[in-house]
């Protein structure tokens, strides 16, 4: 009997997938955890939580990377992730350490690391405030902020010109809610007004520093981490007050990308302090750069508000692809998921794969997801209370613990890479080249 065409190739390729794969793997790929020949270029990631906002009234200063020893063991840190089979890291410099007072800088850490890091060939996606800023700023109501944070911006571009890819402020949506209307954080305020402001001269600074780093890389990539979030409100009728929270989480991202925020919003923003001509401003342009919309999700993210006023933790209801997917459909912006843990080292590898899982289903419709990041690389502290109070407890959420011994999570992470290491950014993605060609600048203030 003549051989049907199913026998021919299963004879010539065998019983996997071929010559690709259905996650758009490079040709070679097998689809059973054998690495391409040709590894893709998705970016697999993790970061070292590096959190410095201040508490007691800005008495206390909680620095994550001290009270988790990476001053300390910060060679062991990077090797153990070159050593897990990563080559991208969410890193953040020590803002309130290197930016000593206006035009004068400390970088003698910074030096060691990032040259180790250029060594290792470790990319990093250098962060450059995260939840905080240096004493003498004061807070996020100083309106000199964007200003001087661009001076810190181009110093660090100056400093380190090999580095393509940034994320210039973090989770700015939590920075200016943590700090100005939970009253957690930095200015400790609890008023709609003082959020408002600290929104304002956040993302202005974040606009600020993107162009300083493109004046020096114009090829710069950037990646904006901010948190994928949603409440849920368990009554017959959603009051207003959840509606407009809701359509707040977007906030940052609205006036980061010039997106017309809706008008119950906008009136928000008017009746609390932003200006016509400001508005305005936001609304003249997207900053400079190519931009990725790193979106964090944990658990957590997404609370229940209870018919007796009280909240609870949802867990994943919606999850990262919904809730993401909202994101995408107002931004059109390409897609990174850069933030996710669990606080429970058991259930840790569930969630890895579950996280993964949904961005495996972003990319079958299509959408452009560019890379996965667990974070953190190791164990954090009293972030089960979001750094309120000095605690000392830790959360055994990162791939390895304050011993720098792995948790069951990053045997989880080897097995993913061992299976999905070969995947392009995009289907096939082997054919697209990234130029040098400068992204456009948002108009000149």
């Amino acid at each position: 009997m003549t051989a049907g065409f199913l026998d021919l190739i299963q004879q010539r390729y065998g019983d996997g997938q071929y010559p690709g794969d259905s996650n758009g793997g490079a040709s070679g790929a097998t689809g059973q955890g054998q690495p391409s020949k040709r590894p893709g270029n998705f970016m697999f990631a993790t970061g070292i939580e590096c959190s410095y906002p201040t508490i007691d009234h800005g008495k206390t200063r909680r620095d994550e990377l001290e009270e988790c020893g990476h001053y300390q063991h910060w060679q062991k840190d990077l090797h153990l992730v070159k050593d897990l089979g990563l080559n991208v890291l969410r890193y953040g410099l020590p803002y309130h350490r290197i930016h000593l007072d206006a035009g004068r800088f400390d970088w003698s850490f910074a030096d060691e690391v990032m040259h180790e890091m250029q060594r290792l060939e470790i990319t990093p996606i250098l962060d450059l405030m995260h939840f905080g800023v240096p004493d003498w700023l004061g807070n996020f109501q100083n309106p000199e902020l964007p200003i001087h944070f661009a001076d810190y911006c181009a110093a660090v571009a100056d400093r380190y010109p090999w580095v393509r890819y940034y994320t210039p402020v973090n989770e700015i949506y939590v920075t200016a809610r943590v700090s100005a209307k939970d009253g957690i954080w930095n200015e400790q305020l609890k008023s709609d007004r003082a959020f408002v402001t600290a929104m304002k001269h956040i993302v202005a600074a974040s606009i600020l520093g993107t162009q300083s780093l493109a004046q020096k890389r114009p090829d710069l990539v950037v990646v904006q981490s901010e948190s994928a979030e949603y409440i849920h409100e368990a009554c017959s009728a959603q009051s207003q007050e959840v509606k407009l929270l809701n359509k707040l989480r977007f906030l940052s991202l609205d006036l980061l990308y010039a997106f017309p925020p809706d008008a119950d919003v906008c009136m928000y923003l008017l009746d609390n302090g932003l200006t016509r001509a400001e508005y305005d401003w936001f609304m003249a342009g997207e900053p400079p750069g190519y931009q990725v919309m790193g979106n964090d999700y944990y658990g957590r993210n997404e609370r229940i508000l209870l018919p007796d006023g009280t909240m609870c933790q949802s867990g994943d209801v919606m999850g990262w692809y919904q809730i993401t997917r909202e994101y995408y459909d107002r931004y059109r912006k390409p897609v990174m998921h850069t933030e996710t843990n669990v606080l429970d080292a058991e259930k840790a590898p569930c969630w890895l794969w579950k996280q993964w899982v949904n961005v495996l289903q972003m990319r079958k419709d299509g959408i452009p997801v560019l890379g996965f990041t667990w974070y953190s690389l190791i164990d954090q502290i009293d972030w089960d209370i979001e750094l309120a109070e000095k605690k000392g407890t830790v959360n055994p959420c990162g791939l390895f613990d304050l011993k720098r011994n792995p948790r069951p999570v990053a045997q989880a992470y080897r097995d993913l890479l061992k299976e999905f290491g070969q995947m392009t950014i995009v289907p096939h993605g082997e054919m697209f080249e990234v130029t040098s060609q400068p992204a456009r600048l948002k108009v000149e203030v």
